[in-house]
């Protein structure tokens, strides 16, 4: 068959929606349509249309999996009942997958979120729309999922083991595979296994909103309203918490990200301690569970535009190896993140600059060298040890390397301006490369006899010159006299 013949083929038997949302918009409202507009298209084979006329805008859907309908109107209904600010529905026609909802405008918290920032750091108008947010989510949770018949779910009542198992193999196949990277499959799925048990411990009495992201919440008037709770399902609070601080091209800071967690902690009353038992391993399995339907709509489908989250997720799973520790051992799904962390290609797609942390510290030898065994690894370690030592002198004895009087000593050393200068040289050699090639983590470390005074003072010498000549967000540490930047 001629591919155009094909083609004409393939659109006549794809659904047509127009027809029956005018009809069921004439029918609700009296009148037919004015406009009738297309939506942009999501990962999703729904359809979405703006239906307007004589003042009244609606949006029109067009669902073709009916289960799937038919848990997004009733939980609709439910959660509209239990006074949570979702749309209302005003009319449906099932047999032909279509309905009519409240139009909520256009503006998503995401595109608020990118309109606003001008940096790393949140704006206080956005801080306080994710606050907001953060009311309502426990809200959902715990308020109206007592009250949820969870017999609408689709395709899972509940987070249980099937759920979690599709998604850890969704992230094999699409991701690992089409990624090319390298695992050994037996040891991965008895990881996987291990996982599930650990992630099946945490409460689970709970609705579990799935999608819970910037992009599936709408502002109106300043006001969240939310969507897209058409996959929820029983389960841990912990999910949604990770969907909504570590959504990928959201790109929130850690320090915005701890106080979120922090100020959800408390609008819900869960105890922190139990509650960050398990919350790594929920954050990490979000980041599978997106990283797989990236896999799927970019590699897969050619859908490139979904590669462009993938630079976010590697840089979210190093930040995670570096600073949070797994309560469950799981050394294959371990070694796979750390290749994930460590390739240059996936950190390229889209264009995406994600920045250059540079993690600057100062120790002393006599209690040992810092591993920094996560992540890509690398960087540098500096031996101070051969520089004239103010700690020798009664005067500075007490004093540390952030103290003026053990400033002036070393500045006055050329000992140590010569050595500076080879820190430089190679240091300045691999932030131009990592930012160059997207790498997103630079560990540089200063060692002395006891790490107060001639490796704090290297330490913030380098720290000062990182952020003025590139910069580049540092991280300043100085382990020995416990004081941090």
């Amino acid at each position: 068959m001629p591919l155009k013949n094909q083609e004409k083929e393939t659109a006549e038997l794809k659904p047509q929606p127009e027809a029956p949302l005018r009809a069921l918009y004439k029918k609700t409202f009296g009148r037919e349509p004015e406009t009738f507009e297309p939506l942009k298209a999501d990962g999703s084979a729904r359809r979405l249309f703006r239906l307007g006329g004589s003042g009244r805008s609606v949006i029109g859907a067009f669902g073709p999996d009916k289960l799937e309908n038919r848990a997004f109107l009733s939980f609709s209904r439910h959660f509209r009942a239990e006074r949570l600010p979702v749309p209302e529905i005003y009319a449906e026609d099932s047999p032909q997958g279509v309905y009519l909802e409240e139009d909520l405008g256009s503006t998503t918290l995401f595109e608020y979120l990118t309109a606003e920032r001008k940096g790393s750091e949140l704006p206080p108008q956005v801080m306080a729309s994710y606050k907001k947010v953060l009311d309502w989510l426990p809200k959902f949770q715990a308020q109206a999922g007592r009250g949820l018949d969870f017999k609408f779910c689709y395709p899972r009542d509940s987070f249980d083991r099937q759920s979690i198992m599709w998604d850890l193999n969704y992230f094999k196949y699409y991701f690992l595979k089409l990624a090319k990277i390298p695992f050994n499959e037996a040891k991965l799925e008895e990881d996987f296994v291990r996982f599930a048990d650990f992630l099946l411990e945490a409460p689970a009495d709970y609705f579990l909103y799935r999608d819970f992201q910037s992009r599936n919440i709408m502002l109106r008037d300043g006001e969240p309203w939310f969507i897209d709770y058409q996959g929820g399902r029983r389960g841990a609070p912990h999910y949604d918490l990770a969907s909504l601080l570590y959504d990928g091209k959201a790109d929130l800071a850690p320090e915005t990200r701890d106080e979120l967690r922090r100020y959800y902690l408390e609008a819900s009353g869960q105890k922190a301690a139990e509650f960050m038992r398990h919350y790594p391993a929920f954050v990490y399995i979000r980041i599978m569970q997106a990283m797989g339907a990236y896999g799927l709509r970019g590699f897969y489908e050619r859908k490139t535009h979904f590669l462009a989250s993938v630079p976010y997720a590697v840089r979210n799973i190093e930040w995670l190896l570096r600073n949070t520790e797994l309560e469950v051992k799981v050394p294959e799904l371990t070694a796979c993140f750390k290749r994930i962390s460590a390739s240059s290609a996936l950190r390229q797609f889209g264009q995406t600059k994600l920045g250059l942390t540079v993690r600057v510290m100062s120790f002393s030898y006599k209690n040992g060298v810092p591993l920094d065994d996560r992540g890509h690894g690398g960087g540098f370690i500096f031996d101070c040890r051969a520089l004239p030592n103010p700690g020798r002198y009664e005067e500075y004895a007490q004093l540390t390397g952030r103290d003026k009087p053990v400033m002036d000593f070393l500045l006055k050393e050329p000992e140590v301006s010569k050595f500076l200068e080879s820190v430089y040289a190679l240091t300045d050699l691999s932030v131009e490369n990592y930012l160059s090639r997207n790498f997103s983590s630079l560990s540089v470390a200063f060692g002395c006899t006891g790490g107060r005074h001639r490796s704090v003072f290297c330490a913030e010498a380098l720290a000062a010159r990182v952020k003025g000549r590139y910069g580049a967000r540092v991280e300043l540490s100085h382990r020995e006299i416990g004081a941090a930047k």
